[in-house]
């Protein structure tokens, strides 16, 4: 193997992202940004105070390896793969000469030709784009080993120089015949200029040498010590007239920021770069009115989550504003002041509909993401929800550092920057909520036992897993949340579990409509805990196939737990602030619509499982017992499905990967709410619903015979409306086309009292096909028919005058128990009943309090009944 390909295979060697088809011809910034001539760039490290960062024209892989001390860009470890990209300089696919430098002091010699810095050039990731090269680009290498030779790609100098002192790495591009480049390198010595040893080498064709410029440190020898630093680079500039200048692509120190608007209060959390050691920094959040600037609040950065946090009471909502986060920073050379800017808008509440982007599941198979920003777009939604599994484990590359803590927060925080380098601009003008599940808090399956502690000296894997509680430090876990939640309304009940972990479960109420935010992994018991040895429980997987799962019904199991049961029971009676519609929001969905190959005891099968062609029925599958979604317990299951039916509340979830409209039902089909489980937005684990139908199966007229009324793995009744199988797509990367990729827009028709779900390929342009989403929907659903149970009879009519829209509360006489509440469209309604004993009724404003109460009615009394106010 020649030395280029031994590069290549080392460095790709370090990176779980497997390599995906590129273009031929790829550009270095997204398609409509300016670009300028060559103008030099100059690292300026020596202006920035130390710091675990390198500065907003930078981003390093990964972000914990690089840090500035002493005025140098010092990459704090000795392994694979480092390195740090410049952002806002590419070089172009035109014919043009170009020139980098930068000083290098190595730190780490370990006298190996495997080891070696330098530069990345023209590198390029696997999208058209600066970030996807910026994260995953290759290129052509160039530097020094460090045992002294100078390489560009697999030539390697004959000569050996000493790296004890600095020198200057110089390497140059020029043109060459046939379209071709000439490289030379050189290594100099920064005191007296003299050339220390140099050599010249034929590259790339011009066209082809295109992309990012990027310092490399790549150690690999079985002598490096990989804790230790290895190299301290300083004065890197990059120059030419090949070199093209898009100075709008730093990121941070302001990387992104979310809010919410709840009952008068804004919260909005911005996130920071790791700058959070700069003594004296101010962060402040503005607002502009009659064109200019005023200041809102100031606060400092948050030392672990590198989050500023702003609370703004008594908000107005009359039209929407613009803000900006601004960040002031004592540098070496004086203040400096950053900014990040975007739209607060104004709460909807005179429109007849409110348009919620649904999002979840994000793996870095399509960073940067660009069509999902620009298709959603199109929508120009009021409002966005991420759903849970903003990141995985493998994101970016390099697996997960668990410890020590302050390396595991920086592990997070370059997995969460690259969420928020994707998708940032569909929430920077609307607000937004972000919910963690598992793989955020680098689980595969997640029981949360109330907080408990896993038990990871038995490893980290399943053994530690299925006992239950949160595997990472409890401090971790907080700081993970509050970069996720801390934008959202206050706490129900913010108590904090056990570990003193935080919760977040939460009502929302926006554009008239009331969201329970809850936590379907916190609360909830781990199987193997409660489930006979017997089952042999694995990922949630029962073992033993004579295992009957349904036989434990009554098992003393939590799935939601009595705090967010207590909860939802008062949420959905709260129809204050002009609540119209209810939904739930929650990471997975109340049932398991999912098939494998029938006797499949576990899921690792999943990735590698036949994609059929488009039409083609999958034969052989059976319903799973996975134990992970929120079918199981089926008690907690139906209990919380019983309280969420009395608000008339639709559910929207994520986590499946499987795209799916389903109407719930716990004693009969139908007799609950409807809820839809979005798409995942880049998918590895591309779950499929293919069960067997009989002769007596009649799925839903005009519908595939996948739809209608099935029992899932543990006896759970539902309904299937839509579901978005992955089919084959004959779009590259199949990885993410062939996968059932994409995104949902619920829009909440408030004068119909309807529900519209839509459910949207990534690839598919919605104003170009208005027909390409996904097969069955859209699905329109009825607010009344989120509790669906048949009713037994009817009370009299309810006659209101004086107020438009009441609330109706209908309670059980004998019990005193909410059957369910209401606020009705007009002035009549006739409540349906479940038992022909008496009932208590109170109808009103919960804004005025103005209520009237009727006990004792019955379906034999005659009406109707006239409430005056």
């Amino acid at each position: 193997m020649d030395r280029k390909e031994s590069i290549k295979t080392m460095l790709l060697g370090t990176v779980s992202l497997p390599l995906l088809k590129k273009s031929e011809s790829l550009s270095v910034s997204k398609p409509g940004q300016g670009a300028t001539a060559a103008e030099p760039m100059n690292s300026e490290w020596d202006r920035w105070p130390d710091m675990e960062w390198t500065g907003p024209m930078f981003w390093g892989n990964r972000l914990q390896d690089w840090h500035i001390r002493d005025g140098k860009a010092e990459c704090a470890v000795s392994d694979n793969n480092r390195t740090l990209h410049c952002l806002t300089h590419q070089l172009a696919p035109l014919n043009g000469t170009f020139s980098t430098q930068v000083e290098i002091e190595v730190l780490n010699l370990t006298e190996s030709p495997e080891d070696y810095v330098g530069f990345r050039i023209g590198a390029k990731g696997n999208f058209e784009d600066y970030r996807s090269a910026a994260v995953f680009g290759e290129g052509l290498e160039a530097g020094i080993t460090v045992e002294g030779n100078l390489f560009v790609g697999d030539q390697l100098s004959a000569k050996s120089i000493p790296l004890d002192n600095p020198i200057r790495l110089v390497v140059e591009g020029i043109r060459a015949k046939g379209g071709g480049t000439l490289i030379s390198i050189s290594a100099v010595d920064p005191a007296s200029g003299k050339t220390l040893s140099a050599f010249k080498s034929d590259g790339p064709k011009q066209s082809q040498l295109a992309g990012n410029v990027a310092l490399v440190s790549h150690f690999q020898s079985e002598d490096r010590d990989g804790e230790s630093p290895s190299v301290a680079f300083s004065a890197w500039k990059i120059t030419g007239d090949k070199v093209r200048v898009h100075p709008q692509q730093t990121y941070g120190p302001i990387c992104f920021a979310q809010y919410t608007l709840d009952s008068g209060i804004l919260k909005m959390t911005a996130q920071l770069a790791p700058i959070e050691k700069i003594e004296g920094h101010r962060v402040a959040l503005q607002i502009r009115e009659n064109n200019r600037w005023s200041l809102v609040q100031e606060t400092t950065v948050d030392s672990m989550s590198r989050t500023a946090h702003f609370r703004v009471e008594n908000w107005e909502y009359g039209e929407k504003i613009p803000y900006r986060i601004t960040i002031l920073l004592p540098l070496n050379t004086g203040e400096e002041e950053f900014h990040y800017e975007g739209t607060i808008a104004a709460n909807p509440t005179d429109s007849d509909k409110l348009k919620t982007a649904v999002f979840s599941c994000n793996s870095h198979y399509g960073f940067p993401n660009n069509e999902v920003v620009e298709h959603v777009g199109k929508y120009q939604p009021d409002m966005a929800v991420f759903l849970g599994d903003q990141i995985y484990e493998s994101h970016g590359g390099f697996g997960v550092q668990r410890s020590p803590v302050e390396k595991a927060s920086l592990d997070f925080l370059r997995k969460w920057y690259m969420f928020g380098w994707s998708y940032r601009d569909i929430f920077r003008h609307i607000p937004s909520a972000f919910i963690p599940d598992d793989h955020d808090v680098y689980h595969g399956n997640i029981w949360g036992e109330g907080g408990g502690d896993a038990p990871v000296e038995k490893g980290w894997g399943y053994d530690s897993q299925d006992e239950g509680g949160y595997k990472m430090p409890p401090e971790w876990v907080n700081m993970v949340q509050r970069c996720l939640t801390s934008n959202l309304p206050e706490p129900y009940d913010p108590t904090p579990v056990k570990q003193d972990i935080s919760v977040y479960y939460t009502g929302w109420k926006y554009g008239g409509i009331s969201f329970a935010i809850i936590e379907d992994r916190k609360f909830k018991t781990a199987p193997k805990n409660v489930l006979p040895e017997e089952a042999k429980v694995v990922n949630g997987f029962i073992q033993n196939r004579e295992f009957e799962i349904r036989d434990y019904y009554d098992i003393d199991a939590d799935l939601l737990g009595e705090r967010q049961i207590s909860f939802l029971r008062d949420w959905a009676a709260d129809w204050s602030n002009g609540t119209e519609m209810k939904a739930v929001l929650s990471q997975t969905n109340f049932c398991t619509l999912a098939t494998l190959p029938e006797g499949s005891v576990l899921d690792q099968v999943v990735p590698k499982l036949e994609i059929p062609e488009r039409g083609k029925y999958v034969k052989g599958d059976a319903p799973t017992t996975d134990m992970d979604s929120n079918g199981w317990p089926q008690k907690g299951r139906d209990e919380a499905l019983k309280t969420i039916r009395k608000g008339f509340a639709f559910h929207i979830a994520g986590d499946q990967h499987l795209a799916s409209t389903v109407h719930y039902g716990i004693e009969e089909f139908g007799d609950a709410g409807f809820g839809f489980a979005g798409p995942a937005l880049n998918n590895v684990w591309p779950r499929r619903w293919w069960p067997p139908v009989g002769k007596g199966h009649r799925p839903l007229p005009g519908r595939p015979k996948n739809t209608g009324n099935f029992e899932d793995g543990f006896g759970n009744k539902m309904t299937v409306y839509a579901v978005g199988n992955p089919v084959q797509t004959n779009r590259e990367p199949a990885i993410i086309y062939d996968r059932a990729t994409g995104y949902g827009i619920v829009t909440f028709d408030k004068s119909e009292r309807t529900i519209t779900v839509e459910c949207w390929p990534r690839y598919v342009d919605p104003e170009a096909n208005p027909g390409g989403q996904f097969d069955g929907w859209p699905v329109v659903i009825r607010q009344e028919d989120n509790y669906g149970r048949e009713a037994v009879a009817y009370l009299p009519e309810i006659i209101v005058e004086g107020i438009e829209n009441p609330v109706v509360e209908v309670y059980n006489q004998a019990t005193g128990e909410l059957e369910y509440a209401l606020r009705i469209k007009g002035r009549t309604f006739r409540p349906k009943v479940f038992e022909v004993e008496s009932h208590r009724l109170r109808i009103g404003e919960p804004d005025t309090d103005e209520w009237q109460e009727f006990d004792s009615v019955s379906p034999a009394d005659e009406g109707p009944i006239v409430c005056k106010f």
